[in-house]
């Protein structure tokens, strides 16, 4: 399983995936603004959550910027509207269980935890820009404070 690095400027890998309703969302639908793609490991998992709740409420700010946010996890479309209507929150959450667009994002792989290795969802963040490249990348993300962390960067790039 060998992906290409995510690097800023390269352009980012295509994918339609269904969203919490089942409707399927594709990147090239995106085009033209910024999209801020999270993705994290498991629906209603405290890290996950808190994450989603910090995106979720400064969601206003990010339209500001002229942007989307858009989280990817490997659960079903069936339990992020759970997680959405139990959290109240106003985000798209992809469904990829196979795991193919963690991969190309570089967000799937090896993790481990009391001494045991898996492979597992590495919580990570990209920002594409509105012709469809990467404009920046966190590859390893604490959920406290990221969404404020991802805001201000977008407003940096946006503003230049």
């Amino acid at each position: 399983m060998s992906h290409q690095p995510i690097e800023a400027g390269s352009p980012a890998p295509s994918f339609t995936l269904p969203d919490q309703d089942g409707n399927p969302v594709s990147l090239k639908d995106l085009a033209g603004s910024w999209t801020v793609v999270y993705f994290y490991p498991k629906d209603d998992t405290p890290g996950c959550t808190r994450e989603a709740c910090e995106f979720s409420s400064i969601l206003a700010e990010f339209a500001q910027l002229d942007a989307r946010v858009i989280g990817v996890s490997p659960d079903s479309p069936s339990s992020h509207r759970k997680f959405i209507d139990k959290h109240t929150l106003n985000l798209t959450l992809l469904s990829d269980p196979e795991h193919s667009v963690l991969e190309q994002y570089g967000a799937w792989g090896e993790k481990s935890m009391y001494g045991r290795t898996y492979e597992g969802v590495l919580r990570s963040t990209v920002v594409i820009d509105p012709q469809g490249r990467i404009a920046c990348h966190w590859p390893n993300v604490k959920p406290a404070g990221h969404a404020a962390a991802v805001r201000t960067r977008l407003a940096e790039l946006t503003s230049a």
